[in-house]
C-alpha cells in the first residue's frame, strides 16, 4: 500500500470512486449468489467481500484486482465441506472459515518463502479444462434452484421467474452492449451496463416477486439477512484440521492461479508489473481476514476485476471504497435483501459461469497440440466425473506428466552444412550437404537423468543408419545443463564408441556447461575433440584417408567465461 499511496494523485480519485461504486453494486447479488454455491447463507458472501479486499490492498501488487467470492473457489469449498457437515449448519459455517484460514496460511507461507513461481507448472490448457468442468458443474447444480425443484417436479412460478431472468441476462450478455452503443453510449459505459445487468435483473425480479406476492406461491427467497457488520470469528473445529489439509492446499493453489490470471491480463493493458510473491501475501492475508470476519475462501475474480478496470480504477483504493460501501449496506436496514428470489440468483450464477467456458483454448490446442487438447478434455472430464478436488489433482498430474514426457523425448536433428556457408541445419528441412564419415547430431534439450536413455538410443539409431561414419559430433547449442546421470551416460557412450573405432566430439558447448564439464574426467578421456562451432568440427576432422592437422582445434574456456 505504501508504494501506490506515494504515487497517488488527486486526478486518480474520480476513477477510483466510480469503480468502487460500480463494483459494490455488482458485488451484492454476486457475493450472495456465490455463497449459495458454497452451501452457505447468502449474507456470508457479503461478509467475504468486506475485509478481504482491504487486506489485499495492503500487500497485493495489482492495481485493479478485485478480491472476493468467486464461483470456482465457492464450488471447491462446497465439495470439501459437504462430506464433513450439513450445508448451512453451524458446523458448516465454522469449517468454511477454518478452510479459508488454512488456505490463507498456506498462501502467506508461500509468499514469505518466495515460491510464487510454482504456479508456472500448471499449463493453460489444463487450467482451461478445469475451468470448463467447474463451470458446467456449477451450472448443473443451479438448475434445481432455477426451476424450484428437480426436472421431474418443476415449480411453475419459480421456473417462469428463473427462466425469464435467465433469458434477460443472456440477452444482456449477447445483445445489450451493441444496442447501448447504437443509442450513443461510449463502449466503456456500454460494457459496464452489461456487467451491471445481473443487479438490475435481480432487483426487478425482487420487485415483481413482492408485487404479485410470489413468496406466498412458493417461490424461495434468500431469507432474513442479519443487519450489522460481522463479528470477530475465532471458532474452529479441532476434530477437522487434518481432514481440511488437502482441500486447503488445493484451494490455496487454485486461488493463486486464478488471481494471477486475472491480474496479469489487466496489468498487461497498463504495462504494470506484478510481483507474484506479494500477490501470495495479499491473497493469504485476504483469506485469513475472510475467515476472521465470518466469510469463506476468496480470490481475485476475472470478471469483477475487468469491471473494476473498465469503470476507471487506478489503484486498490477502488476496492477499499467497494468494501466500505458494502459495510454500509449491512449497517443500513437489510430487509430488502431477504426478498431476493433464489431463481433469479440462480440465473445470475448460470450466466456468470457460462462465460467461463473457454472453448477457444480447446480449438487452438486441438489444432496446435493434440496432447494439450486431450489434457484439457481429461481435466474437464475428471472434474465432472470425480469432483473438483480430483479435477485439480488430475490437472497437476497431467501438467507435470506432459512436461516430463516431452523432456524425456528430446528432439535430435541430423545436421548438414548449407553449401557455401558456415551454417548447419536439419537435413530433413534444408538441402544441406553431409559427409559420410561424420554424423552430426544436434540435441535440442538439456541432458538429465530422464532423457539420457532416449538420447543414447537416438545416437545408436543414427549410427546404424550411417554405417560409414567414423566420427560422431554432438552439437550442443541448445544444451544449457548436464546433470550427473547424463555425465556418466556421455562417458559410457565415449567408451563404447572408442571400442568401435568411432570418435566422439562435442561442438558449441556453452560456457557454463563447459565450466562444469571441466570439473569431471570427461574432457580428458574424450575419444575426440571439443570444438567451438559445428563449422570448426566440419573443417577440423579430416576426411577418411586424409592425413592433415586439424584446422580448428578446441580452446576450452577458462572458468567463469562463456562461449
Amino acid at each position: 500500500m505504501l508504494e501506490w499511496l506515494r504515487r497517488y494523485r488527486r486526478a486518480m480519485l474520480a476513477g477510483d470512486i466510480s469503480a468502487g461504486l460500480v463494483v459494490a453494486m455488482m458485488m451484492i447479488p454476486q457475493g450472495m449468489a456465490y455463497a449459495l454455491v458454497a452451501g452457505l447463507p447468502p449474507v456470508v458472501g457479503i461478509y467475504a467481500s468486506i475485509l478481504p479486499p482491504l487486506l489485499y490492498a495492503l500487500f497485493g501488487s495489482s492495481m485493479t484486482q478485485s478480491v472476493g467470492p468467486m464461483a470456482i473457489i465457492s464450488l471447491m469449498t462446497a465439495a470439501a465441506l459437504a462430506p464433513l457437515a450439513a450445508p448451512g449448519s453451524g458446523l458448516y459455517l465454522v469449517l468454511a472459515g477454518q478452510l479459508a484460514l488454512m488456505s490463507g496460511a498456506v498462501l502467506l507461507v508461500c509468499g514469505l518463502l518466495r515460491i510464487g513461481f510454482l504456479a508456472n507448472f500448471f499449463s493453460r490448457p489444463v487450467m482451461s479444462g478445469f475451468t470448463i468442468g467447474s463451470a458446467i458443474l456449477i451450472a448443473l447444480g443451479q438448475v434445481k434452484a432455477l426451476l424450484g425443484g428437480d426436472l421431474e417436479h418443476v415449480h411453475m412460478p419459480s421456473a417462469v421467474l428463473g427462466v425469464g431472468a435467465l433469458a434477460l441476462l443472456l440477452f444482456a450478455r449477447n445483445t445489450l452492449a451493441p444496442l447501448l452503443r447504437r443509442i450513443g453510449l461510449r463502449a466503456t459505459a456500454a460494457d459496464i451496463g452489461v456487467r451491471l445487468a445481473p443487479m438490475f435483473v435481480v432487483l426487478g425480479a425482487t420487485v415483481l416477486s413482492v408485487a404479485i406476492d410470489l413468496q406466498a406461491q412458493g417461490v424461495a427467497t434468500t431469507g432474513a439477512v442479519p443487519a450489522g457488520l460481522p463479528g470477530l470469528n475465532l471458532a474452529t473445529s479441532s476434530a477437522h484440521w487434518r481432514a481440511l489439509v488437502q482441500p486447503a492446499l488445493l484451494i490455496g493453489f487454485m486461488t493463486f492461479l486464478i488471481s494471477m490470471s486475472a491480474a496479469q491480463a489487466l496489468a498487461l493493458k497498463r504495462q504494470e508489473k506484478l510481483n507474484s510473491n506479494f500477490e501470495l501475501l495479499g491473497l493469504g492475508a485476504a483469506n485469513i481476514g475472510s475467515a476472521l470476519s465470518g466469510g469463506f475462501a476468496v480470490t481475485g475474480s476475472i470478471s469483477r476485476s475487468a469491471v473494476n478496470f473498465a469503470a476507471g480504477a487506478n489503484t486498490p483504493l477502488a476496492s477499499v471504497i467497494t468494501a466500505v460501501l458494502l459495510a454500509l449496506a449491512l449497517v443500513a436496514p437489510t430487509g430488502w435483501l431477504a426478498l431476493l428470489p433464489l431463481p433469479a440468483l440462480a440465473a445470475t450464477i448460470i450466466v456468470a459461469v457460462l462465460g467461463m467456458l473457454e472453448l477457444s483454448t480447446l480449438k487452438t490446442a486441438w489444432r496446435y497440440d493434440r496432447g494439450d487438447a486431450l489434457a484439457l478434455l481429461a481435466t474437464a472430464a475428471g472434474v465432472l466425473a470425480m469432483g473438483v478436488e480430483a479435477g485439480v489433482i488430475i490437472g497437476v498430474v497431467l501438467s507435470m506428466g506432459t512436461l516430463i514426457w516431452r523432456a524425456s523425448r528430446p528432439h535430435i536433428a541430423v545436421l548438414g552444412r548449407i553449401a557455401g556457408t558456415e551454417h548447419f541445419r536439419n537435413i530433413d528441412r534444408y538441402p544441406a550437404e553431409t559427409r559420410p564419415d561424420i554424423l552430426m547430431l544436434r540435441i535440442d534439450a538439456n541432458l538429465f537423468f530422464g532423457n539420457v536413455e532416449a538420447v543414447k538410443q537416438r545416437v545408436e539409431e543414427g549410427l546404424r543408419s550411417h554405417p560409414e561414419a567414423r566420427h560422431l559430433v554432438l552439437v550442443m547449442t541448445a544444451v544449457s545443463s548436464i546433470d550427473t546421470s547424463a555425465l556418466f551416460a556421455l562417458a559410457e557412450l565415449n567408451q563404447s564408441l572408442r571400442q568401435h573405432g568411432i570418435g566422439l566430439h562435442l561442438a558449441e558447448v556453452k560456457g557454463p556447461v563447459m565450466d562444469r564439464l571441466k570439473t569431471s574426467d570427461l574432457p580428458a578421456a574424450l575419444n575426440g575433440k571439443i570444438f567451438l562451432s559445428a563449422a570448426m568440427a566440419w573443417d577440423g576432422i579430416p576426411c577418411e584417408g586424409e592425413i592433415r592437422e586439424p584446422v580448428h582445434d578446441a580452446v576450452a574456456p577458462s572458468a567463469g567465461r562463456s562461449l
